[in-house]
């Protein structure tokens, strides 16, 4: 492909075919960057190529606060529907682009913001705590919101004479009551990805690897069982988990949560190994984005993310509560 050719002219349906096309989408989305005054934020569980083309990448509350912190115009989420929301309800007056339309998350569809509402009048003065894995309409409705490395700092945070309902994990809710000895009703919802990952699966890894260290995400379905075989086991949000291993003597570490996270270990950590507790925990919405579709929302200001302005005020005051609680100790 000629490299003198314009950006607007490349043919990227052939990129298959050249290293040169792939190289020009990646330096159109550099100059769209610009030109836009964008900033891309990306979770952990995105594809890899998606991670290398991103300004910053980890997990939900270093997105977050990335999102409240930047400077930029325009806000590239590569992520899922409910963490653009975030950045757009963080960023009033800017634009937030979600590249993977119709990206959604199966834990956030489990709550019902109606039932949240009917808890709240059946206990009055009542705290509703929201993991951020949730939507701008039941962020609205909590007190506080937290993410997985800071939800037991978050609940300790609390007054003690409060009834709490934590929503929308059971499992991570599970090892906060465990953690915290707080007394806490929990939502019965889950993330079908990690729910997946089993104690059977964890089981069988150790067998297959003994001297690997064990990382486990506390979203997984194997919650219940590790608080009982190793109540002493931190569980890991993404970031912690490349932190613990940057830090660990351990060379070899097993994984528990969505693959996507393996690519970000292999990067900051390349001197050790990484394995997936199961190599099929890939959430299908995490991976609807792709680097065309950040060129294409960058081309067109396409798939913007808007919240309402009375929902998003609301929203906002249990996002900088959680702000304002560091993140746990491991």
């Amino acid at each position: 492909m000629d490299q003198t050719m314009s950006l607007e002219n490349c043919d990227f349906s052939e990129r298959l075919k050249s290293k040169n096309s792939v190289d020009c989408l990646r330096e159109e989305i550099a100059e769209l960057k610009t030109r836009r005054n964008a900033v891309i934020l990306s979770h952990h569980y995105q594809a890899p190529d998606v991670q290398k083309l991103s300004d910053y990448v980890g997990d939900s509350l270093g997105l977050a606060r990335q999102a409240a912190e930047t400077d930029a115009d325009v806000i590239v989420f590569c992520g899922v529907h409910f963490m653009a929301e975030t950045a757009a309800i963080l960023n009033p007056g800017k634009t937030v682009l979600l590249p993977g339309a119709g990206a959604g998350c199966s834990l956030a569809d489990m709550v019902d913001v109606h039932a949240i509402r009917e808890w709240k009048e059946k206990h009055p003065g009542g705290l509703v705590v929201s993991y951020v894995n949730t939507t701008a309409e039941v962020k609205a409705e909590s007190y506080v919101c937290c993410t997985s490395s800071n939800a037991v700092s978050v609940v300790n945070a609390l007054p003690e004479d409060k009834p709490i309902l934590f929503v929308p994990d059971f499992y991570l809710g599970a090892y906060v009551r465990e953690k915290t000895g707080r007394e806490m009703e929990l939502w019965l919802g889950e993330c079908h990805v990690h729910a997946g990952i089993r104690s059977a699966d964890i089981d069988h890894a150790i067998e297959r690897y003994p001297d690997a260290e064990l990382m486990v995400h506390p979203e997984c379905g194997c919650t219940t069982g590790i608080l009982f075989q190793r109540p002493d086991l931190p569980l890991l949000s993404t970031s912690q988990m490349v932190a613990y291993a940057q830090r660990s003597q351990a060379e070899q570490f097993l994984v528990a949560t969505e693959v996507g996270i393996l690519y970000q270990l292999a990067k900051q950590v390349p001197h050790k190994s990484f394995m997936p507790i199961r190599a099929d925990a890939v959430c299908p919405y995490m991976k609807m984005t792709n680097c065309e579709n950040v060129r294409d929302v960058l081309r067109n200001l396409s798939n913007k993310v808007t919240v309402d302005s009375g929902v998003a005020r609301k929203a906002r005051v249990a996002l900088e509560r959680m702000f304002q609680v560091p993140p746990d100790r491991h």
